[in-house]
């Protein structure tokens, strides 16, 4: 998601043999979107996707580089929802625990490589 979890994303896209698809901010993208409002703890934001990204039933591994209270990250779940994607695990490299945001997420598989 955004442009530090590029960073990560991409590369674990390459090694994996998959594709690599970027979550931007309102108005970053150059083609036709899908787009979502979510909460940040300071406000609102909305994030956009490509509509072609992804066909129905593709599995999806959301990778991004800090999971702090969760916002952004079930901003992204949505934008997969929409597009009839199925999320397979979500995947960061900091945690921030003390935002609890693993709980906003129950129900998915977690992994972090580092939680403060």
């Amino acid at each position: 998601m955004e442009s530090r979890g590029f960073i990560f994303a991409a590369p674990i896209a390459y090694k994996l043999g998959v594709g690599f698809v970027p979550v931007r901010k309102l108005g970053k993208l150059p083609s036709d979107v899908v787009s979502v409002e979510y909460d940040l703890e300071y406000g609102s934001a909305t994030l956009e996707m490509h509509k072609d990204a992804l066909k129905p039933g593709a599995r999806v591994l959301i990778v991004d580089d800090l999971l702090a209270t969760g916002g952004t990250v079930a901003g992204t779940i949505e934008l997969v929802k929409q597009l009839k994607g199925e999320i397979v695990a979500l995947a960061f490299l900091i945690e921030l625990s003390a935002l609890k945001g693993r709980e906003k997420l129950s129900g998915f598989d977690i992994v972090t490589l580092i939680s403060y």
